[in-house]
């Protein structure tokens, strides 16, 4: 059916390039009913998916590239800001699908050191404000606490605003104890500053006496990056369509499976997630061998 799939797909397209069609169908996609049907044919989809994927292999550590905010902004003629709304409440709705799976962690890139220094103020302060929301959104969540989600924030913190800064730790101080899901939010983070950081501690050590060539390792390397202590991803997978990692867990990636697909973040759905997971399957990991 695969082809079949294909060659509506390439009509359909072809037929949105005259006026006469295009119309009707943006009217019709934009509609109630077309939202309804897309909705309940995605839940159904889903359930076929999870109980699909249920007896198998799950990934005990899921990383997500959430990419394509404010080109699904751009597509729907709404303000960047918007779309970055939209993303956040989509990552709510990602912890409820990693929880139900027993996913033990769940690590997601929300902000590069390379955003931080390219993105103007105006968007910079957006993306901060949702941040802090967010982190407080989370102490207000019954779901964090009932289930014991460990939040935790992985990045270059000194780049970030005070406000920003309290948020986290007032975050990481209500979940310290906690012994569930690990959420770690990649904030400020870029994987070679990350790494470059974990040489020159070593470095130090090492100038200072306290470690031996003989003893640096990939263990000590890896217990002093942002993310010590952390198993490696299983699985990282990347929205929008690109298909790169982006100084995103380099180290860490050495042997994860990469999964891509063309949905925006706002537009990944539960059935984009378990199609993840169901390919995570499917595949033989090897680790080098």
């Amino acid at each position: 059916m695969g082809w079949l799939g294909r060659r509506i797909d390439s009509t359909a397209k072809w037929l949105l390039k005259f006026r006469i069609i295009r119309g009707p169908a943006r009217f019709l996609a934009n509609s109630r009913f077309a939202w309804s049907f897309v909705s309940r044919t995605d839940r159904v989809r889903a359930n076929r998916l999870r109980d699909r994927i249920i007896g198998g292999p799950i990934p005990q550590h899921v990383s997500i590239i959430m990419d394509g905010n404010r080109r699904f902004a751009e597509n729907e003629g709404l303000e960047s800001s918007i779309g970055h709304r939209y993303g956040k409440q989509k990552l709510e709705e990602v912890m409820d699908w990693v929880l139900e799976l027993e996913i033990p962690y769940l690590t997601v890139y929300a902000l590069s050191t390379e955003n931080v220094i390219n993105r103007t103020e105006d968007e910079l302060e957006v993306l901060f404000n949702l941040y802090v929301e967010g982190l407080e959104d989370l102490l207000k969540n019954e779901r964090i606490f009932s289930n014991e989600v460990k939040v935790q924030i992985a990045g270059h913190k000194e780049l970030l605003p005070k406000n920003v800064i309290d948020a986290i730790e007032n975050a990481e101080k209500a979940t310290i104890g906690h012994s569930g899901c690990v959420f770690t939010i990649c904030l400020a983070y870029g994987s070679r500053e990350e790494i470059l950081a974990a040489v020159r501690s070593i470095a130090a050590d090492h100038a200072s006496g306290n470690v031996s060539i003989d003893e640096i390792d990939e263990i000590m390397i890896s217990k002093r990056l942002y993310t010590g202590g952390l198993p490696d991803p299983d699985l990282i997978i990347r929205t929008s369509g690109e298909e790169r990692i982006s100084n995103f867990l380099l180290w860490q990636a050495a042997y994860s499976e990469l999964y891509f697909t063309d949905v925006f973040w706002p537009s990944f759905s539960k059935s984009d997630f378990l199609s993840a997971i169901e390919s995570y399957q499917n595949r033989k990991r090897r680790f080098g061998e």
